[in-house]
């Protein structure tokens, strides 16, 4: 039994399987008619494939990485029909996916390796980054967890008003100050109000400025070294949030910001509003960073903790389910 199934159930499972429709469209029904009617791996199978890969942004030094390894398998073994076929290649894409240590602990309703746990949140602006703070915010609550947030994006006034409005939808506190203060100052003060209410979980949001690499990274530097003054370890993680719609840009953000920032996670947002959801892939294989969630739908419970295994099992199985 997958980690979805065992963890959130059957309506979480079709929430995945739904929020990954478009991608099986735009990709997986081309793999099925390049392996369809084939009892061997041959060159234009591996074309197919490779332009299937390729179109579903997957990327190019991933996608030929994948078709080395079934090329190499298919020399060494014998497949006869096209559901084997299709499940050397589900196996591939899993081995691509990178494992995210201590996964269990990322189970909303599972115990923290920390308390309070201070996850940093960074990403520019528009993909997101906001309003997966309010459903992580949301589903850590809803498993009973003791929520804050932090407003450590003051450079623009928008991002104060829109992390309340979530922090008002979520029912969990915010602490916050006016556009233009110190955002170490902000963190400072969230954590300080963490320890104080003894809080489970505490997101701060920043600001994500990339036209200026060098003030962002003073910036979060100067976040990480206030909040260690109260808290020596934390952040526990800092997690970049990327629009899975936006496709190869999204490989771009997240060499930007791994470059600046010591990113411990992923989470991919918009997976059901694009038929490029194998970036998911060309993120991971690149950056060995584990994707840790996935955005897959607008309502709260649509930002689902990810599992490699429950991933490719979503895409492949919906495309059965399309055939029957």
């Amino acid at each position: 039994m997958g980690f979805f199934n065992k963890l959130f159930g059957k309506k979480e499972k079709q929430s995945l399987d739904e929020g990954l429709k478009k991608t099986k469209e735009g990709f997986l029904a081309k793999i099925t008619r390049a392996f369809s009617g084939k009892s061997k791996v041959d060159d234009e199978v591996l074309d197919k494939l490779e332009e299937a890969l390729v179109g579903a942004d997957v990327g190019i030094e991933t996608t030929m990485k994948i078709i080395e390894r079934i090329e190499k398998r298919a020399t060494k073994e014998k497949y006869t029909n096209t559901t084997e076929l299709n499940k050397m290649l589900q196996q591939e894409i899993e081995q691509m996916l990178i494992d995210a240590p201590h996964s269990n602990s990322y189970a909303f309703d599972s115990d923290l390796p920390a308390k309070p746990y201070i996850i940093l949140v960074v990403g520019v602006n528009g993909v997101g980054k906001t309003t997966t703070i309010g459903k992580l915010a949301y589903n850590f609550k809803a498993a009973g967890k003791n929520v804050l947030l932090g407003a450590a994006d003051t450079f623009r006034a928008a991002a104060v008003d829109q992390l309340t409005i979530w922090s008002e939808r979520a029912g969990v506190p915010i602490v916050k100050q006016n556009m233009g203060s110190d955002p170490a100052a902000v963190a400072f003060d969230t954590v300080q109000s963490a320890m104080a209410q003894k809080s489970d979980v505490v997101l701060i949001d920043t600001a994500g400025r990339l036209h200026n690499k060098a003030h962002l990274m003073e910036e979060l530097s100067k976040i990480k070294r206030v909040i260690q003054k109260t808290i020596p370890d934390a952040p526990h993680e800092v997690l970049l949030v990327l629009d899975g719609s936006t496709g190869q840009n999204a490989l771009e953000q997240a060499k930007h910001f791994t470059a600046t920032t010591d990113v411990t996670a992923l989470a991919i947002t918009k997976l059901d509003g694009t038929a490029k959801g194998g970036v998911v892939l060309a993120i991971a294989n690149q950056f060995k960073i584990p994707v840790k969630f996935i955005g897959v739908g607008e309502k709260m419970e649509d930002l689902l903790v990810f599992d490699k295994h429950e991933f490719v099992d979503s895409l492949f199985s919906l495309e059965n389910k399309t055939e029957a």
